[in-house]
């Protein structure tokens, strides 16, 4: 089974010029811990409800402030070919709940969680989950 079988196809962005207030706000809004950040067709960072509490709230800034000044620039991808044991695998070398997938040209086409692999291949999801501690979401800190 490929990720692009059991992968969450509506995913929200931000922009790097959007807000900390606007990327929590769309967080609540698609009830998720994390929103890829988007600029000119490429994915070029991950913002995390971990990202605005120690980057913005922790450091005293305003939530005017920019994501591209809290986000995490590193960005841990799959592609929607790849297998669900490899990223399953990859997820759990990582330490992280959710991953954007891409096509080979590298165009954002969906998100894959946990959960999504979970259900989508027992094992493979099991694995995931036994390698993850609650650290972030696509990203690392």
């Amino acid at each position: 089974m490929n990720v692009r079988d059991c992968m969450t196809t509506e995913v929200h962005l931000c922009a790097p010029g959007d807000s900390a207030r606007e990327a929590a706000a769309a967080m609540r809004a698609a009830d998720t811990g994390s929103i890829p950040v988007g600029e000119n067709d490429r994915l070029v960072g991950m913002v995390t409800d971990r990202d605005l509490a120690l980057r913005v709230l922790a450091d005293g800034l305003d939530p005017s402030t920019p994501v591209a000044d809290v986000m995490s620039p590193e960005i841990f991808y799959c592609f929607e070919d790849d297998s669900v044991e490899e990223v399953a695998s990859q997820m759990a070398e990582l330490q992280v709940r959710r991953m954007p997938v891409v096509n080979r040209e590298k165009r954002l086409v969906g998100i894959v969680s946990l959960g999504d692999l979970a259900q989508g291949s027992a094992p493979a999801g099991q694995k995931a989950l036994s390698g993850v501690t609650d650290r972030s979401d696509g990203v690392r800190h």
